[in-house]
């Protein structure tokens, strides 16, 4: 059949590089598809080894069997089940023998009932080996020779692809239309045989009739789009839910098919393929209808279905008497729609526990009427070393803006935990939205941090006073960076803690990392705020903080500008990342995350005066864990004011709060130039802390005093070869029932940001080889590794650079 009459393909190609989907997954799929009007499912995993690392290799009775029952339920389902193969990397054209195993392949997954498939070239070396080269006159005279005999050999089935190894505008050379290449593949390639193609890019913004006319008449047929605008297996960091958009209705006329290779994850493309049916269907209405095919539109549309979906219950092994309906399916009964929800229910999931310190649990009997609050930490005696906590969130409220509430205020004003909202679940696809441009949420995110980070003068440490509506426009703009921020965390509650658990187990790694980057970008804005300094740092590497605030160091929107979207790695939180200080050390940001995902609301702040009491209280209560209970010191304050006090005192602007629903649960120290700091420890902190524990005969006192004098020792002498590289220094606490250490090492971060911002180049920690716990701690932290890999231990000191 001629290509320009064959019927339009539009579906799914399963062709991302990652872990395939499952046998229960594609059948959702197909059931999918055939709900939004999709026609045509390409199977061509590449991590399937048989399909291409593998690929001389004939299936299993097993996977015969698993095959056979895919094809079927696709022609059920009213789809093209195309079959892919992949044999690029090592095959040798001219060898017989390499023939009759592609056959032999073939033809086993014809007799499957397979009657579509494909050739993929793509991604291998375009140079032959010495035998193909003594045979053919060109890399493409090879590979439109073999096609040619495949597709031959299989009966010239209505459906067979090509993909040629240039497959975009900017793999061609010179260009599309000198390619000799291309023009090759044109020229010889059976004219029934469809080629694929990407667009202009690999991952290609638009798609515009221009350029694809310009590829239809060099390969004198109309190509087949395989469209990675969704993809997302080039960088571990981004998600893809924004809807099929950059490609009008019209180019149809100008196409053989198009087929979306969408997220790795499966339930993240709920949109995608909804709204690529949403314009498949526009573009084969009548058009005496008039219905044009618009992103937003669909996108609406598109999210009320998947609401239904996020929201319903979905548990290991579990059978639900809901079901999945969708407002754009107009032509397909309910009982298909019953059976896929059915399909859903049986499909094994694993659990995670959602109380952050119980371990793994079994499969419920029954479906839980609403998630699990997270635990309550009993008060206990001090006896037993267990650390009490307050209910509360002490100082909570942020100096950077009025609008901040306590984390127990924010839970309670969103309803606690349910259902994702419709704002929330646009907010999530907004910070996820497309490769070449963000949503409207992540937009606003990156822009309002550039702007901060430009005009931080106005509410510098030690700069010139600004005007009063300067510095009230800087922090009404920081209170709604920082309510995003918090609607961010909010979503990852939402999201850990709902209903469908084959959602959270594909978007988790996501929000739990655009959160823990939030949160870090919330710290570092509230400590702008009246903490970073002009050009008077005392330290010698210090070049201007406001020449690098005023830089956007960020990716940037791209907007206008084609390229791979690669360039760019970690989509909107590797934006937020890069326009931090410490934006260029990726290990403090790039980590798994946690075995068992946790619903509690984080936050980091910077330290306030009336949170003294609590550290104190906390440091205390570490301190009697780890001498099993008994007391070394009468006063209570002695503790304190030997981890915590010197530099709350001398250098608070360096200390930050981590907090929970139920209080204090951390805090990080810092000091910028430790030569300066141990001038001023020695000249009025000891001092004051003898005056405050004066040596008194026969008073309960006396331990205390012998402790006094350690503090001396504390602030020791460091060699000029160590602060010269590493000026400043940190002391990290953590309670140790912080399952998900990744807030832990946020907390960290938010301090290198703020010390690098005022001029540091590197900073280190002072470890006792006595201090086991706080070893441990650091240990698993990755301290050792996550400062540019420069990290290293020295007679109990921790060091790191901060380039």
């Amino acid at each position: 059949m001629d290509g320009k009459h064959a019927a339009f393909l539009c579906g799914v190609v399963e062709g991302f590089y990652g872990r395939p989907w499952s046998m229960d997954q594609r059948r959702v799929l197909f059931q999918w598809m055939q709900q939004w009007g999709l026609n045509t499912y390409l199977y061509g995993p590449k991590d399937d080894l048989k399909h291409r690392l593998l690929w001389r290799e004939v299936y299993s009775s097993d996977e015969e069997a698993q095959l056979r029952t895919l094809i079927l339920e696709a022609e059920r389902r009213g789809l093209t089940f195309v079959y892919a193969l992949s044999p690029g990397q090592d095959i040798v054209f001219s060898s017989a023998c390499d023939l009759s195993l592609l056959k032999r392949k073939l033809r086993q997954v014809s007799e499957l009932g397979c009657h579509a498939f494909a050739l993929l070239f793509d991604d291998i070396d375009h140079s032959m080996c010495q035998a193909d080269s003594q045979v053919f006159s060109s890399f493409a005279h090879a590979q439109v020779s073999v096609t040619n005999e495949l597709y031959q050999s299989l009966g010239e089935p209505p459906v067979f692809l090509f993909c040629p190894t240039e497959y975009c505008g900017s793999l061609c050379s010179p260009s599309v239309s000198k390619s000799h290449y291309l023009q090759t593949v044109g020229e010889d390639l059976l004219p029934n045989i469809s080629v694929i193609w990407t667009g202009s890019k690999v991952i290609s913004r638009k798609l515009t009739v221009q350029c694809l006319s310009e590829v239809e008449e060099v390969l004198q047929r109309p190509p087949l789009v395989w469209d990675n605008l969704h993809a997302n297996d080039y960088d571990s960091r981004r998600l893809f839910l924004g809807p099929f958009k950059g490609r009008e209705p019209e180019l149809r006329s100008h196409l053989r098919g198009l087929l979306l290779n969408p997220n790795c994850e499966f339930e993240a493309n709920y949109i995608p393929l909804h709204t690529l049916g949403s314009w498949h269907r526009a573009g084969c209405q009548d058009a005496k209808e008039d219905w044009e095919y618009c992103p937003e539109h669909a996108l609406s549309t598109a999210l009320q279905g998947w609401m239904e979906e996020l929201n319903r219950p979905l548990h290991a092994g579990q059978h639900v008497n809901t079901h999945s309906s969708t407002s754009s399916s107009t032509h397909h009964n309910s009982s298909d729609r019953n059976q896929c929800s059915n399909l859903r229910e049986t499909i094994p999931l694993p659990v995670f526990p959602l109380d952050p310190s119980s371990p793994p649990s079994s499969p419920p009997s029954s479906p839980p009427s609403s998630p699990p609050s997270p635990p309550r930490r009993e008060a206990s005696k001090e006896a037993s070393g267990t650390v009490q906590r307050s209910r509360s969130s002490p100082g909570s409220r942020s100096e950077a803006g009025e609008g901040q509430k306590t984390l127990s205020q924010s839970r309670a004003s969103t309803g606690g935990k349910g259902s994702l909202t419709e704002s929330q679940v646009r907010l999530l696809v907004g910070l996820h939205y497309l490769p070449h441009e963000h949503g409207p949420a992540a937009h606003k995110l990156l822009q309002d941090l550039i702007w901060l980070k430009s005009n931080c003068h106005t509410v510098s440490a030690n700069g010139k006073k600004s005007p009063p509506q300067k510095m009230d426009e800087w922090r009404g703009r920081a209170s709604r960076f920082l309510s995003l921020c918090e609607d961010i965390a909010e979503l990852h509650r939402r999201v850990v803690g709902g209903a469908n658990r084959a959602v959270l187990y594909d978007l988790y790694p996501y929000v739990w990392d655009l959160r823990n980057t939030a949160l870090v970008a919330k710290a570092f804005v509230c400590w702008l705020d009246g903490r970073v300094m002009n050009d008077s740092s005392a330290l010698d590497s210090w070049r201007n903080c406001f020449q690098w605030c005023g830089q956007s160091t960020g990716g940037g929107d791209q907007t206008g500008v084609e390229s791979e979207p690669w360039v760019f790695k970690g989509g909107v939180s590797g934006e937020v990342q890069m326009l931090l200080p410490v934006g260029g050390s990726t290990e403090l940001f790039t980590h798994p995350p946690p075995l068992f995902p946790t619903s509690r609301l984080y936050n980091i702040r910077p330290y306030h005066n009336k949170d003294k009491v609590e550290l104190y209280r906390i440091v205390r209560q570490l301190h009697l864990r780890a001498q099993a209970g008994q007391e070394s010191c009468a006063h209570p304050d002695l503790i304190g004011d030997r981890c915590l006090g010197p530099c709350l005192a001398l250098c608070p602007e360096y200390s930050f709060i981590l907090e929970d629903e139920l209080g204090v649960c951390g805090c990080v120290l810092g000091m910028l130039d430790v030569r300066s700091f141990t001038k001023r420890y020695q000249a009025s902190w000891i001092p004051a802390m003898r005056d405050k524990y004066p040596p008194r005969a026969g008073s309960a006192l006396i331990n205390a005093q012998e402790l006094v004098e350690h503090m001396l020792e504390d602030q020791g002498e460091y060699p000029d070869s160590l602060l010269y590289h590493f000026p400043s220094q940190l002391r990290l606490d953590a309670l140790p029932e912080l399952v998900d250490v990744s807030v832990s090492r946020s907390l960290l971060t938010a301090l290198l940001t703020a010390l690098k911002a005022n001029g540091s180049q590197g900073v280190f920690c002072e470890v006792q080889p006595t201090d086991r716990q706080r070893l441990e701690f650091l240990t698993k932290l990755g301290f050792l590794e996550i400062l540019r890999g420069e990290a290293r231990s020295r007679e109990g000191v921790v060091m790191g650079r901060l380039l």
